[in-house]
């Protein structure tokens, strides 16, 4: 599973670096990216989970003091993104680790990360709208 994690990695990297806007800022670029995929993968496999599977929510943060967007925004921020941040920077950049993974895994000029970030934006809108169409 991490061979995955990192081909995928390596290829948004190397095709970030490879673009001369990105020389500065490809880290953050990078980060960004993946980070905005790998939580719209974790709020889609968290709901199947609670919806599905468990058929209660419990992953939830919920502070009422605050206005509710600003509550929803926080909660989005604590439990999909700031664990997904964690993760990638863990794994990837801590360290420089991306320097000893990039000549390890091969370059697909892209497509690999375009891929899996093209299935994680748009996967739970198809399944959202299977769910409206087929299951009302």
């Amino acid at each position: 599973m991490f061979d995955l994690f990192y081909k995928i990695w390596m290829d948004c990297i190397r095709r970030a670096k490879q673009q001369s806007a990105n020389k500065e800022s490809w880290q953050l670029g990078t980060m960004i990216f993946m980070t905005l995929a790998m939580s719209a993968n974790f709020i889609l496999a968290m709901t199947v989970l609670e919806k599905l599977v468990f058929k209660k929510y419990f992953y939830k943060i919920d502070l009422p003091f605050l206005p509710t967007r600003i509550n929803n925004l926080l909660a989005y921020l604590l439990l999909f993104i700031l664990p997904c941040i964690i993760a990638n920077y863990l794994l990837i950049f801590r360290k420089k680790r991306y320097e000893k993974l990039l000549p390890r895994y091969k370059y697909y000029n892209g497509k690999v990360f375009l891929t899996y970030f093209l299935i994680s934006m748009f996967l739970p809108i198809v399944l959202l709208w299977v769910g409206i169409i087929f299951f009302k």
